[in-house]
């Protein structure tokens, strides 16, 4: 019987064929590879820990950044998800206690949506925790290391927004 090898990320792929890809290529499958294992173990995290989903945490961090109360749809773009999926969560939040949800006292058709006061105490302490296992992952790196990271990744991010705005017509 023959044995079946481990499937490949596409960072070791690339590592096995070095010349086939350019090194542009080679970073962007590091910090996507990167990304991955460091979101999928904030997923797991949570939901073990605060049986709550990465989508709910994301959306209780916008409302509790939020000045005021936001609509599904603010939400929705802020969150880069479609009103579907925002509506969805907000249901769940809602049936537990740690968003309300009212109607726009300037528009009866919008929905404003709020942290309770349960909501931002779990919210607070769902993002204590998070920042202590972010940190726990990257404690590798040096305090030089990370600012030179992030120097690095906002020079990244520039040169991405710059392409997008030269880039092909959407």
């Amino acid at each position: 019987m023959q044995e079946r090898a481990a499937p490949l990320d596409a960072e070791t792929k690339v590592a096995e064929r070095p010349h086939d890809h350019k090194d542009e290529l080679r970073l962007w499958l590091r910090l996507f590879a990167c990304k991955e294992v460091i979101e999928g173990e904030v997923r797991r995290r949570l939901r073990h820990s605060f049986d709550v989903t990465l989508p709910r945490f994301d959306l209780m961090a916008q409302l509790y950044r939020a000045p005021k109360a936001m609509t599904l749809g603010e939400l929705s773009q802020r969150m880069m998800v479609s009103n579907g999926n925002v509506t969805g969560l907000v249901d769940r939040l809602v049936e537990q206690g740690l968003i309300s949800r009212r109607p726009s006292p300037k528009d009866r058709r919008a929905q404003l949506v709020s942290l309770t006061a349960e909501g931002r105490r779990f919210f607070r302490a769902m993002a204590r925790e998070n920042g202590d296992w972010i940190a726990d992952m990257l404690a590798d790196l040096s305090g030089e290391e990370i600012e030179t990271l992030m120097r690095l990744l906002a020079k990244t991010k520039a040169s991405a927004r710059k392409a997008i705005g030269n880039g092909v017509p959407r």
